[in-house]
């Protein structure tokens, strides 16, 4: 049941990629779910850069999106990108992590479905619509109806986590999860690949907050970034209720 080998999250060779084995991915059509008027959400939909404002290339996108249903779980990630960074740099980081997600790593596109920097913006991610649920390249094995939401940045034991930073992606968290998911509380997932943490088939619950660790044999999302997990929940809690 156990992977055999360990990884972590992110590498810079020169700037951060994953580790994914359930990426390139196959173009699937949209479900019925998916063609739908979006349900209500349960918080705000907050302010987020699109794929046109930060010049991601789409030529170099692969394949069409892949829709999966209602996100059930949150997964947060760092990217291993130096702390150092200046965030008007983001978008320049990101575009690189682009080309080395799909030239470097052959996938469809970027991983990620959502990037948050050290200052709080919220960036979109992988293509496909940012209020709809796209099946990113983020979760080995539970990447069909989730999120995954990466921190600009890497987070060995020690380093401290901007509070803007812990709110991002609070608040793009709080805004994808299903309404009928409370993020302090656990879901139901059935993973799908054997090279998770999980055989494929078998079901497990999640804390509808977690970390990539939590899955998959990885450091990710850092020691710092992960004790900062119950902060996380807490604020996407403070933000639902906040709505209703």
């Amino acid at each position: 049941m156990w992977l055999r080998r360990t990884v972590v999250c992110a590498m810079v060779v020169p700037l951060a990629f994953l580790v994914f084995r359930d990426a390139p991915v196959r173009f699937v059509g949209p479900d019925r779910a998916a063609s739908n008027p979006a349900e209500p959400t349960a918080a705000p939909r907050p302010a987020i850069v699109s794929r046109a404002q930060w010049h991601a290339d789409e030529g170099m996108v692969r394949e069409d999106a892949v829709y999966t249903g209602t996100v059930k779980a949150v997964f947060v990630h760092h990217t291993g990108h130096t702390n150092r960074y200046d965030c008007a740099d983001a978008p320049r980081m990101l575009r690189a992590m682009e080309e080395m997600h799909v030239r470097g790593e052959g996938w469809d596109d970027i991983g990620y479905n959502f990037v948050v920097d050290r200052c709080g913006t919220i960036y979109e991610g992988r293509a496909g619509g940012v209020a709809r649920s796209v099946r990113g390249a983020h979760t080995t094995g539970f990447n069909a109806h989730s999120v995954g939401i990466a921190a600009l940045g890497t987070f060995d034991p020690g380093v401290p986590v901007p509070k803007a930073l812990i709110e991002g992606i609070a608040k793009v968290g709080a805004w994808k999860l299903d309404r009928s998911v409370d993020p302090l509380g656990f879901v139901r997932m059935v993973s799908t690949n054997d090279e998770s943490l999980y055989e494929r088939g078998e079901a497990v619950y999640l804390h509808a907050v977690a970390g990539h660790r939590d899955t998959f044999q990885t450091y990710c999302p850092g020691e710092a970034l992960y004790a900062q997990l119950p902060a996380i929940r807490k604020e996407m809690a403070r933000l639902r209720a906040r709505k209703s």
